[in-house]
């Protein structure tokens, strides 16, 4: 498995998985859009030529806002979400992001199980965000004290 930057060349198979796990996905117009950004970060796991995940983060000074993170469903359950995540941490770190946010719908135990190993507390929870289905979003941060080793 290689970790690089996301390409504008990878947003087809990008879009296949972005489609594929969430009820309403960004669209290609929107990632081409933070790509050309300099204070976004985006990460792709590739294996033989095929995206298997891929990660954003938003920076402004020395905090991060994660947009999105995801593997595709048939190699969920394999680790690659760590490895993209631990990934994400450590160059956000060498980049000066301390401090990192994200938000996640409340049923993606999963998901949260996952942020909770990797560091992230739960902040609170915001009403109603997320749409098809209507479901709450679940804040949590990493924050500075937190950068202990990742398990």
């Amino acid at each position: 498995m290689i970790l690089r930057e996301m390409l504008v060349d990878d947003l087809d198979q990008v879009m296949e998985i972005e489609t594929s796990l969430f009820t309403v996905p960004w669209t290609k117009e929107g990632f081409f859009t933070y790509l050309t950004r300099e204070d976004a970060m985006f990460l792709v796991v590739e294996e033989k030529g095929k995206i298997l995940a891929y990660c954003g983060l938003i920076m402004v000074l020395d905090e991060g806002d994660i947009t999105n993170v995801a593997v595709r469903s048939d190699r969920q359950r394999e680790g690659i979400g760590h490895f993209l995540m631990e990934s994400l941490i450590r160059l956000a770190d060498e980049r000066g992001v301390t401090t990192i946010h994200l938000e996640v719908r409340v049923s993606n135990e999963t998901a949260v199980r996952l942020y909770e190993r990797m560091g992230f507390t739960r902040d609170g929870i915001r009403k109603r965000y997320y749409t098809d289905p209507l479901e709450d979003a679940l804040l949590m941060t990493r924050h500075p004290q937190e950068n202990k080793k990742i398990v």
